[in-house]
């Protein structure tokens, strides 16, 4: 085919698709960059990137950004997902039943209309099918999945992402999984077999589209609202996991929802458990999905807790909360010595597993903690000291809530499970709850949450986290990092030698295979690298440990670990060519 011929084709695609897309805004979109297309000088560029595929779908379901054409999200994409999604759960169901479906979703641009065209075609394929009342936090949309025994939920959000992404998130449950991942997110092979039942060719008419039939929960003021009975469960299953000592509830907590739809639900829960002294961020405490007062709406991110910060200050706060825009991942800060810091994931994942673990004292028997491969070292020796079984996992929340008999699983990028009993995924409401009430205890005594890290580095050793994440404009960009790294092996991290070299795509590990090689030093450093399963990033995960006899005080002990840190990090950065 000539050049004129593929053009054309490109052109009568574009062509297509706008005239079927039902939304006004992405229709207008391509035909004004069509019309900007009619000078046959005009580069191709743009058009070819919205049309060089189809978004594909995964574990992580579907994210990107907003636009026309198939590799955005957009109400053409999102329709023939739930089109080939409903085909999967019918195949499932057979004459056997009749699948249930619970749809959710944020507050970001399309959320509710990629909702309403999802509930509309699960309807028209005679399922039943709910919808939230209204833009709610992820976990309340996963507690419904199990709550309502839904064979499956649908969850519309992009997480964390910038303004310009949305996504579609999917759990199994009810008649479809029945093992210890019911009700968690789709992993390997569910998420092909849903991929395989995606017509990405049929014409958009075909799908058919109930008008009405599906049943919105109840919502605020309502008897059974679902937020609210999400709510009192959180607080009771929390209330029965926390040790009867004293505790000070009118410690001030600084809250910010960062824009997020969490922020009603996080204030309710701990209002709930009566801690009365709440200071929420109020420019910050209504959604809003271009969210304006942050680069970049992860608390994980430089600056995006910086007002919570600056009220905390104000109101000589205790404890600040950040939840991300859809609330399942919990960032909190504690005042030190040097003001304000934010705790790393695996400091908090180790101060809530400690403190779970502790409560559990006799009753640890049939226990179960996990963490991700990345994650940590430390839960495992935590873990280990209580008699509770440990497991490691692939990384993401869809591998560590399926862990049976799972009691509390972490992850290092601030994803906590603290009731899988009524969530199977990471939760930033329950784990805001229950970092409240382990800082209550402290507050009591005069003390903050850098007394449980202090305990900890002393009994277990310290165990010094880092990440160093690449950003690339090509994902081509990540394949020859990792290429680079596997074929050309640091010989020594941090001054010691690298004396095993794990590469995790290989078979015949103790986990499935992922694309990522782990290194592990003779003084025990530990870094792992992999690509990011969610955004253009390369990350590299960071580990060094001293045993607790090591010498000098904890202070020096600190300054030692985060000089070996930079050390790691300066020769990782080398390893890769930055």
């Amino acid at each position: 085919m000539n050049s004129h011929s593929t053009r054309e084709a490109l052109l009568q695609r574009a062509r297509v698709w706008a005239a079927e897309d039902p939304d006004p805004q992405t229709q207008q979109e391509l035909l004004d960059l069509l019309a900007g297309l009619e000078n046959p000088d005009a580069s191709l560029e743009e058009l070819e990137d919205r049309f060089a595929g189809t978004l594909e779908f995964g574990t992580a379901g579907l994210r990107a950004a907003l636009g026309a054409g198939p590799m955005r999200m957009n109400r053409v994409v999102v329709r023939r997902t739930a089109a080939g999604l409903a085909r999967f759960l019918a195949t499932k169901a057979g004459s056997a039943y009749v699948p249930r479906v619970v749809v959710g979703y944020d507050a970001r641009h399309n959320s509710l209309e990629f909702a309403k065209d999802s509930a509309a075609v699960f309807t028209a394929h005679g399922f039943e099918t709910f919808l939230m009342p209204s833009a709610l936090p992820t976990p309340v949309l996963a507690f419904a999945v199990r709550h309502l025994d839904a064979d499956c939920g649908v969850m519309v959000t992009a997480s964390h992402n910038p303004p310009q992404d949305n996504g579609y998130k999917v759990y199994l449950g009810g008649r479809v999984v029945t093992d210890a991942g019911q009700g968690a997110q789709i992993v390997s092979p569910l998420d092909q077999e849903i991929a395989a039942a995606i017509d990405y060719s049929t014409p958009l008419s075909s799908i058919e589209l109930a008008d009405s039939g599906w049943t919105v929960l109840p919502g605020k003021g309502e008897d059974d609202d679902v937020a609210a009975t999400y709510a009192r469960a959180v607080a009771d299953a929390v209330a029965q996991k926390v040790t009867d000592e004293p505790s000070d509830k009118y410690l001030p907590i600084v809250l910010t929802p960062l824009h997020g739809v969490g922020g009603e639900t996080m204030e309710s829960v701990l209002r709930g458990a009566g801690f009365t002294n709440l200071h929420v961020v109020q420019e910050q405490s209504a959604p809003d999905p271009d969210f304006p007062t942050v680069t970049f709406p992860n608390p994980e991110e430089a600056g995006a807790i910086d007002m919570a910060l600056e009220l905390a200050d104000r109101v000589d706060a205790a404890l600040v909360i950040a939840n991300d825009p859809d609330a399942d991942r919990c960032a909190v800060a504690i005042k030190s010595t040097d003001g304000w810091r934010m705790l790393r994931g695996d400091e908090l994942g180790s101060v809530l597993g400690n403190f779970l673990a502790t409560s559990l004292a006799d009753s640890a028997e049939g226990a179960v903690f996990a963490n991700s491969i990345v994650s940590s070292r430390r839960l495992a020796g935590i873990a280990a000291a209580h008699n509770i079984a440990h497991s490691n996992t692939l990384t993401g929340f869809k591998w560590i809530s399926r862990v049976p008999g799972l009691t509390f699983g972490y992850e290092e990028a601030l994803g906590y499970c603290v009731a899988p009993e009524l969530v199977r995924d990471k939760d930033g409401i329950s784990a805001g709850l229950l970092v409240a009430e382990i800082a209550a205890r402290r507050h009591a005594k005069g003390e903050n949450l850098q007394q449980d890290l202090d305990d900890l580095d002393l009994k277990y050793g310290l165990y010094a986290t880092d990440q160093l994440s690449v950003r690339v404009s090509s994902l081509d960009l990540i394949g020859a990092m990792m290429g680079r790294i596997r074929a050309q092996a640091p010989e020594s991290l941090g001054g010691s030698p690298v004396d095993s070299v794990i590469d995790l795509s290989l078979p015949g590990g103790d986990l499935p295979p992922t694309d990522g090689v782990l290194f592990a030093t003779a003084d025990d450093t530990r870094v792992i690298i992999r690509p990011s399963g969610t955004e253009p990033k390369l990350k590299c995960y960071l580990e060094v440990h001293l045993n607790a006899d090591a010498p000098g005080t904890l202070d020096e002990q600190r300054l030692a670990a985060q000089e070996r840190l930079a050390e790691v990090r300066n020769d990782v950065s080398e390893a890769l060519g930055l």
